[in-house]
């Protein structure tokens, strides 16, 4: 099993709450570990900035059924500011999972840093 290190950068993210910017979309027989996520306010003014993980991967146990779940919702980022959500944590996405992005200003950048295994 090849543990491979990667680094996804998105200049701009979609404004619309109904359409979030997928960052990364886990390939089949693939786990990505989330290591970092870093969000960079380009803007003259505070952006609103939402992360979403979606997941439909099967799970047994705990009798609960996976769905999008908020990472941070509308969290404000200062004008010229960067935020790091994950810092110190790690999220495990499997085959399917999405990490996706939205906020009030497309002045965000974003910088996703994590590990690839096969599975």
């Amino acid at each position: 099993m090849a543990n491979v290190f990667k680094v996804i950068t998105k200049a701009g993210v979609s404004v619309d709450s109904g359409s979030p910017d997928t960052l990364l979309d886990v390939d089949v027989d693939k786990t990505e570990v989330i290591l970092s996520l870093l969000l960079a306010n380009k803007h003259s003014d505070s952006i609103q900035a939402t992360v979403i993980l979606s997941s439909n991967t099967a799970q047994s146990g705990a009798g609960a059924t996976n769905a999008d779940v908020y990472i941070v919702k509308d969290v404000v980022i200062d004008k010229r500011n960067s935020l790091e959500i994950m810092s110190g944590q790690k999220y495990i996405l499997n085959t399917t999972d999405l990490l996706k992005v939205y906020a009030d200003n497309a002045n965000l950048d974003i910088v996703l840093s994590y590990m690839e295994q096969d599975v």
